[in-house]
């Protein structure tokens, strides 16, 4: 129909403001208050994460990106898939993130698996990264961030 768009997919956002039931907002609140953290089955499922500035600034960029919306060679825009490209056991996660809060990992505690529950999300960021973009905030660092987020507005 003409329409000239762009499609972004992303990994897991995270940072503040991030929604309360999500994995890394209750690991944090729940460890700030020396509660149990649940960690679906063995931990072993996988995932990328992606603070949110620099999802933001992928998508500035293809918003920058002209062709990005209509390339004359392929008639259409593209399919950006914006990622850390540095999958993450949830186990592991939970005890970097236990660890940059000071907290113990015995606060882990392993619940049934969600039934169809996804094992891995991953996706390939090239065409993202050829535009010269690529992750600035590390994800020790943003989970500290982020941390420091709930910590301060004491939403446990």
């Amino acid at each position: 129909y003409g329409v000239k768009a762009a499609v972004t997919r992303c990994t897991n956002n995270y940072g503040p403001h991030q929604a309360a039931e999500k994995f890394l907002p209750t690991v944090i609140r729940r460890a700030i208050a020396n509660q149990p953290i649940p960690v679906y089955g063995n931990g072993g499922n996988k995932r990328d994460w992606l603070y949110v500035t620099d999802h933001n600034d992928a998508v500035d960029l293809i918003l920058q990106t002209d062709w990005a919306f209509h390339d004359p060679e392929i008639g259409r825009g593209h399919i950006f898939n914006i990622s850390a490209n540095e999958e993450r056991r949830n186990i592991d996660v939970a005890k970097t993130l236990l660890n940059t809060l000071g907290k113990p990992e015995s606060l882990i505690t392993f619940v049934k698996d969600r039934p169809g529950h996804d094992w891995r999300y991953a996706l390939d960021s090239t065409p993202i990264r050829k535009l010269g973009w690529a992750p600035q905030v590390s994800f020790e660092e943003g989970l500290k961030k982020t941390a420091e987020w709930y910590k301060s507005r004491k939403q446990v």
